[in-house]
C-alpha cells in the first residue's frame, strides 16, 4: 500500500491551489479582455449610436475568438487531456442540439416576465425584418448573448470546474459576469445624467440580477453541455427585461397578472430539473473535467 508523506501531501495541496489560482486568473483575464475591448475605441458617441455599436461588436467578437485559445492554453499549462475538442468542452456540439435549444428556452418563457405583446411581435415577419436592421437589437439580442455566453460560460466554466466542482462553479463564474457589467458606471458618469448615489444603486442592482441570471445560464450549461441554451435564454431575457411588478400592482387586472407571475415562478421551479435532465443531451463533455465523482456535474 502506497502511503503519502505529509510533505508530499502538502506539496500536492499547494500544487492544486496554484492550479486553481491559475484558473481564476485565466477567467479574470478573459473578463478584462472582454470589458477592455469596449474601451479601445476613443469616441464620445452615445452608447446606442450605430457606429459605436458596430465597433463594440467587432471588439467582443474578436475576444470571443480568442477565448478558445485561452482555454486550450490553460489545459496545456495544467496538463489536462480529454477525449473531446475544446469546442465541445465549450458547449459547441451537435449531439442533443435540438432539446438543448428548446427546453432551456421553454424554461425561460415560463419565468414571470413575459411581456404581453411579445408573442404578437415575434409572429410578424415584418418585425424580424425591422429588427435585423436595428443595430441596438443586433447588439442586445444577437452579439451580446452569443459573445457573453461563449466567454463567461463556455470558456470560464471548463476552467473553474476542475477546482471548484459543479455547484461552486455555478455560483463562482457569474461573479465575473456581474462585475463585468460594472463598467456601465463609467458611461453613466460620462453622461452625468444622475448623481453618484443613483448610479451606484443602479450598478448594484444590475450586478445582482446579472449574477443571478449568470448562475441560471451556468446551471443550464453544466446540465446540458451545450452553449445554445444559455445563448437563447440570454437573448430572450434581454428582450423581456426584469419583471415589471410595479406596473402589475397598478394594473386594473393586477390580481390576474400577479397570479400569472406566481404560476410562472412555480412552473419554473417545478420544471428546472426535469427540462435540464442530462438524459436528453447525451454525454456532457465539460463534465469530464469535473472532480470525482463525475456524476456531480
Amino acid at each position: 500500500m502506497l502511503v503519502m508523506s505529509k510533505q508530499e501531501f502538502g506539496l500536492g495541496q499547494q500544487e492544486e491551489r496554484t492550479k486553481c489560482w491559475g484558473s481564476v486568473l485565466s477567467c479574470l483575464l478573459l473578463a478584462c479582455l472582454y470589458v477592455g475591448s469596449l474601451y479601445v475605441w476613443c469616441d464620445s458617441l452615445p452608447r446606442d449610436h450605430p457606429s459605436r455599436i458596430k465597433r463594440h461588436c467587432v471588439s467582443v467578437l474578436l475576444v470571443s475568438g480568442v477565448a478558445p485559445a485561452v482555454v486550450k492554453t490553460w489545459m496545456h499549462l495544467n496538463d489536462i487531456t480529454v477525449k473531446v475538442s475544446v469546442w465541445e468542452l465549450m458547449g459547441i456540439r451537435l449531439e442533443g442540439f435540438v432539446p438543448a435549444a428548446l427546453f432551456p428556452l421553454l424554461l425561460s418563457m415560463v419565468r414571470p416576465h413575459l411581456k404581453l405583446n411579445y408573442c404578437r411581435k415575434v409572429a410578424l415577419p415584418v418585425s424580424w425584418l425591422l429588427c435585423v436592421r436595428d443595430a441596438v437589437w443586433l447588439r442586445n439580442q444577437v452579439v451580446a448573448p452569443l459573445t457573453e455566453e461563449l466567454v463567461f460560460r463556455g470558456a470560464m466554466l471548463p476552467m473553474l470546474l476542475p477546482c471548484s466542482g459543479s455547484t461552486a462553479a455555478v455560483f463562482t463564474a457569474p461573479l465575473f459576469f456581474g462585475v463585468a457589467h460594472l463598467h456601465h458606471i463609467i458611461e453613466q458618469r460620462r453622461l452625468a445624467k444622475d448623481n453618484m448615489k443613483v448610479i451606484l444603486l443602479t450598478a448594484g442592482i444590475q450586478f445582482l440580477y446579472t449574477t443571478v441570471f449568470g448562475a441560471f445560464t451556468a446551471f443550464i450549461f453544466l446540465r446540458t453541455g451545450h452553449l445554445v441554451g444559455p445563448v437563447l435564454c440570454h437573448s430572450f431575457c434581454n428582450s423581456q427585461g426584469l419583471p415589471d411588478i410595479a406596473s402589475a400592482l397598478q394594473h386594473p387586472q393586477r390580481s390576474a397578472l400577479l397570479s400569472f407571475y406566481l404560476v410562472g415562478a412555480l412552473l419554473f421551479l417545478v420544471l428546472l430539473f426535469p427540462l435540464t435532465d442530462p438524459y436528453f443531451y447525451t454525454s456532457i463533455p465539460v463534465c469530464s473535467l469535473a472532480p470525482l465523482p463525475p456524476s456531480a456535474c
